[in-house]
């Protein structure tokens, strides 16, 4: 199974391409940050800055 056979399984395709989109518009090392992985925090206070960062992200769009 190539790369994007497993992406596209794994995530769907429309998912896929968002991903993709993601780590290739940002300037960072993808392998490097899951190798460190996500911050120590529980679920809830992860997904709620990971909330803010998408509203700061979008008004920044729209600006």
């Amino acid at each position: 199974m190539t790369g994007m056979q497993a992406l596209i399984g794994a995530l769907g395709l429309v998912e896929a391409e968002r991903f993709l989109v993601a780590v290739s518009r940002d300037k960072f090392d993808y392998t490097q940050w899951r190798q460190t992985g996500l911050p120590p925090m529980n679920l809830e206070d992860l997904a709620h800055q990971a909330n803010q960062l998408s509203a700061q992200l979008s008004k920044n769009e729209h600006n």
